[in-house]
């Protein structure tokens, strides 16, 4: 069996800004704390979530070497540093590892994508070049590429592949590949919305943009699945379930970067290609969270 880098809530933190679009480390420590202390228990640092796509090479390792820092030891930090280029994700990785990561978070190939062989050779070259556990992550709507069970279960060999983020939103295909790979790779959703549903059929947590405003929350759920209270956790679940899918009226992370300036955690706008909300959307998410009290 392998050793899995954490079970329960991870987040895939944002990555802040100042005014004028520079990385702002003062909240961007705030925020770790603020993680810390309600319970997360995994950052994932540098991804989707965190505008790694519009970060430079040396922003993108200075934000995980600091994240890394800041943390200290108090929950493992994973890095993303998948690309559409196996040798930049390659070398990224080896960056990312001689910093401190705990593990790594590769995205599949995008743009120009790749078949089901390639996205083994892809990921085995990445894997066999660093010693510290990577988790893959299916997220077709993004990528336009997604990996199939069979895929996940000749990767699963690999000793270095020890889960996947899957964000598919197909749990037929995703119950495959968990029978398909066994203790072999460990699941984490990669959909708010469907943590609780995949945690019952087995996955370990999920990396989360709802407990980027909500950690503790987040957390709750997660641990009361994982303890077999899966009746508090249905509770839970529906209970937020609105807002999980709220965060995600825009493209993410524009809804819950918009949230969490609401919530005065001043983590400042997104880089473009990423916009503000339309004026009808903000309203509609300022009323949500008014409803949840969290404003």
């Amino acid at each position: 069996m392998k050793k899995v880098i954490f079970e329960g809530s991870g987040v895939a933190i944002v990555t802040p800004f100042d005014g004028n679009g520079k990385v702002n480390y003062p909240v961007l420590e705030n925020l770790i704390n603020f993680q810390i202390d309600n319970g997360t228990d995994c950052i994932i640092s540098v991804g989707t979530t965190g505008e790694g796509a519009t970060l430079s090479t040396e922003e993108h390792l200075e934000v995980a070497k600091f994240t890394i820092e800041k943390t200290a030891g108090r929950v493992p930090v994973v890095v993303s540093t998948g690309s559409n280029d196996t040798l930049y994700a390659a070398e990224l990785s080896q960056e990312a590892e001689k910093i401190g990561a705990d593990g790594l978070l590769l995205v599949t190939p995008y743009y120009n994508k790749t078949s089901q062989k390639g996205l083994i050779e892809s990921y085995t070259y990445v894997a066999d070049r660093v010693n510290i556990p990577c988790i893959l992550y299916n997220v077709p709507s993004r990528t336009g590429l997604n990996i199939q069970p069979k895929t996940y279960f000749e990767l699963s060999k690999h000793p270095n592949i020890v889960a996947t983020k899957e964000a598919s939103g197909n749990i037929a295909a995703t119950m495959e590949t968990m029978n398909l790979c066994g203790d072999d790779l460990a699941i984490y959703s990669g959909e708010d919305f469907l943590t609780y549903s995949l945690m019952t059929l087995g996955a370990k947590g999920v990396i989360s943009v709802f407990a980027n405003a909500l950690p503790r929350e987040l957390h709750d759920i997660c641990h009361a699945v994982l303890d077999g209270d899966y009746e508090k956790a249905r509770k839970l679940n529906l209970k937020y379930y609105e807002l999980m899918q709220g965060f995600f009226m825009d493209v993410n992370p524009i809804p819950i970067k918009e949230a969490m300036n609401m919530m005065g955690m001043n983590v400042g706008r997104c880089r473009l290609p990423l916009t503000d909300m339309t004026e009808e959307n903000h309203a509609m998410l300022e009323a949500m969270m008014k409803r949840y009290g969290v404003i």
